[in-house]
């Protein structure tokens, strides 16, 4: 049985058009995941904003309204019948118990008891790691295990694995239990 660690912000759910709605609102703008190059977001906002792009991520419910991305649910609901999986994710102030009951609303079958709050996901124990963040895909690598993407713009300098979509990373997994994923 594999233990797969899941990413929950743009790999489970839709971080990334919320915050940046909310960000396009207040400074009327029109930001997308589409204009990151790389991860540093506050090279892409106005000036007046900079970092404070990041206070967004600490609005109360902001996390608890994201929308799960396609097909994730239903990918997880079956691969949780095959493999262990953890869900680990970083997190800053309200979220911690807004991811927690997020989880508990859209993944039951999963459940809190799974969830796991950490910056450091390669000392995790775990087999494979679906992120997005640069900085999660390179450490784990370089500890020895298999991490895929969830291709972004932001992403496409680390050379991993990627996927675009929830049912290709299905069928990733499925390639790597017969053993044709290296």
């Amino acid at each position: 049985m594999i233990t797969l660690l899941i990413d929950m912000d743009s790999v489970i759910c839709d971080l990334m058009s919320e915050w940046h709605r909310r960000y396009n609102e207040e400074y009327d703008d029109n930001l997308s995941a589409e204009d990151l190059d790389c991860w540093q977001s506050e090279k892409y906002v106005k000036t007046e904003c900079g970092t404070k792009i990041y206070d967004f991520l600490d609005e109360s419910g902001l996390f608890i309204r994201l929308e799960p991305l396609p097909n994730a649910i239903e990918v997880l609901r079956r691969l949780s019948e095959r493999h262990d999986i953890l869900i680990v994710t970083s997190s800053r102030t309200y979220a911690y118990t807004e991811k927690e009951k997020w989880v508990e609303k859209h993944l039951p079958f999963i459940g809190a008891r799974n969830l796991i709050f950490t910056h450091r996901k390669d000392m995790v124990r775990g087999d494979i790691l679906f992120d997005d963040a640069p900085h999660n895909l390179i450490a784990f690598e370089e500890s020895g295990r298999k991490a895929v993407a969830m291709d972004y713009r932001y992403n496409r300098n680390v050379d991993v694995e990627r996927v675009q979509n929830w049912l290709e990373f299905e069928q990733w997994v499925e390639k790597y239990e017969m053993g044709e994923q290296s």
